[in-house]
């Protein structure tokens, strides 16, 4: 029998990680889809750059930073009692980071695929562009929303070398399950690593198989959103 401990503080993590990059997401969607910023393209790098960058570099540099040895773990450290090291709080700033891209890919080709008209009619009847997005674009783009959520979500369940870098693997603290497979691995217990492996193989298997139902099922209702 294997311990489910890392498998329930996976599914935590990962839920936590979609919530606050859903809000946190919203706004950078907007703001990259409809403005004419002159560097709008260094901006798009920065927010892609996890896709690529190796997530041994990210974790690195990311540890470096939550250290009390230096400048910003040692102020949060020395003025609010915050350290993120090897805690399950930089889990999940760094997994937010590090998922980023997941959740602004899609919401933010979904706007920018909508007709400049849905805007237009919006801010001609004096609505806000908060009011805007919320009330007349995202409802009209829940495919793409849809996505982003099931991205974010499974790419948080399958990280490894950032979270390794930042939280270890300590015990009922930032022992996810990618984590304890590695750990059954080096410990040669490749029983329960299959065990792991296979119910997280499963698990996110399932979630996408939902996702594109789901997303067929709607384009078929809707047939004025597929381009």
């Amino acid at each position: 029998m294997i311990d489910l401990e890392p498998l329930w503080l996976t599914a935590e993590l990962a839920l936590i990680t979609t919530a606050i990059l859903l809000v946190v997401s919203l706004p950078i969607c907007y703001w990259l889809a409809f403005t004419k910023f002159k560097f709008k393209s260094v901006v798009e790098a920065i927010v892609s750059l996890p896709l690529v960058l190796p997530p041994s570099v990210l974790g690195f540099y990311l540890l470096v930073a939550f250290s009390p040895q230096n400048a910003f773990g040692e102020f949060l450290d020395q003025y609010f009692d915050v350290r993120l090291v090897f805690t399950f709080e930089g889990l999940i700033i760094a997994s937010v980071i590090y998922s980023l891209p997941f959740m602004v890919h899609p919401i933010q080709a979904g706007l920018k695929n909508l007709p400049a008209s849905l805007r237009e009619a919006s801010f001609t009847l004096g609505k806000s562009k908060f009011t805007t997005l919320i009330k007349i674009l995202l409802p009209n783009i829940k495919p793409s929303i849809l996505i982003g959520i099931v991205l974010t979500f499974a790419h948080t369940v399958g990280e490894f070398g950032v979270v390794l870098m930042i939280g270890g693997s300590i015990p009922d603290e930032t022992r996810v399950a990618s984590i304890a497979i590695y750990d059954e691995v080096q410990a040669m217990n490749y029983e329960a690593a299959n065990l792991y492996a296979g119910i997280l193989f499963v698990f996110t298997f399932l979630i996408l198989l939902g996702v594109y139902l789901t997303n067929n099922t709607f384009s078929k209702a809707n047939p004025l959103n597929n381009d």
